[in-house]
């Protein structure tokens, strides 16, 4: 009790200033996160309360099997979809980054300024912009096919297409952040070894992957873990752009958890799914730690 007395008498004020911050966080998020834990083992009802099922993992069970698996479909979109977003991400931030560095100080800020614009542009707003592009009469992409002589697609109306359109649609929107962090990460790496790297006769490609690259790796090991948590998490594009599902072609996890939740309002089934998306992001993250960590030094 003595060292808990000195340890509140030495940094106690000093934890004033962050108490505002920890009690927003526990009421907001920590909170509702543990009562969404005890939901997913009941029957609940706004009107009558949690009831608790048997077994106690019964939701768990029936998140997959609803309707006739549905929830599988919406696991294996929502991965094939952060793998093509991610990699295009992490690929394409590394390339503008580095196209950009070699810039004067004032181009690099006016390119990085307009990179990072659709980081600020609001999700609903993109949605809608790549909906409209997608749209079958009058759509840029209709507009681009015909110009071809092909005839019209319906991008985001075919069971075949829609999944495969909202996915296009987030690989070719620029990743805004990746390329703001490669960039400042770059800028960070010693000139002497690219001064060494000339002496040998190195090539701006073999500089670039065996300089660049592998010094930016923990930059890298971030917006991997950032992109792949957005991606798993993706919900406003699928619905702006294919709120009507198409079939359940486009369905993900969340849109899973919304429909169950707020639509069926089933929130044993949508918390049980809530939770199984957490232990796959869990899961991913740690096995892209453990893969990508790096104690490079410079």
């Amino acid at each position: 009790m003595t060292g808990i007395r000195k340890f509140i008498k030495q940094y106690g004020w000093s934890y004033l200033f962050i108490l505002p911050s920890l009690l927003t966080f526990t009421i907001f998020t920590l909170a509702p996160v543990l009562w969404s834990l005890v939901i997913s083992f009941q029957d609940y009802s706004l009107v009558r309360g949690g009831k608790w099922v048997t077994p106690i993992y019964a939701n768990y069970v029936e998140a997959f099997t609803l309707l006739n698996g549905i929830f599988l479909i919406a696991i294996r979109n929502t991965v094939i979809y952060t793998l093509f977003t991610v990699i295009a991400a992490i690929g394409l931030g590394l390339i503008l980054a580095s196209l950009i560095q070699p810039l004067s100080n004032r181009l690099r800020t006016f390119f990085r300024a307009a990179y990072y614009l659709p980081a600020v542009t609001s999700a609903l707003i993109i949605g809608l912009t790549w909906a409209y592009i997608f749209n079958a009469q009058w759509g840029f992409a209709t507009y681009l096919t015909r110009m071809f002589g092909l005839p019209p697609i319906r991008w985001l109306s075919d069971p075949d297409i829609a999944f495969w359109s909202v996915v296009l649609s987030a690989v070719l929107t620029l990743p805004a952040t990746a390329i703001v962090l490669f960039s400042a990460a770059m800028g960070a790496i010693p000139q002497e070894y690219y001064e060494a790297a000339d002496l040998d006769g190195a090539s701006p490609i073999q500089k670039w992957w065996n300089i660049t690259v592998p010094l930016v790796k923990s930059t890298t090991l971030y917006l991997v873990v950032l992109y792949t948590i957005a991606s798993f998490e993706v919900f406003e594009r699928i619905y702006i752009m294919v709120p009507s599902g198409v079939g359940n072609s486009t369905q993900t996890i969340v849109t899973q958890i919304y429909n169950n939740g707020f639509k069926d309002f089933d929130f044993g089934i949508a918390s049980a799914q809530a939770f199984v998306l957490f232990a796959m992001i869990a899961l991913v993250a740690a096995f892209q730690f453990r893969v990508l960590r790096s104690d490079v030094e410079y």
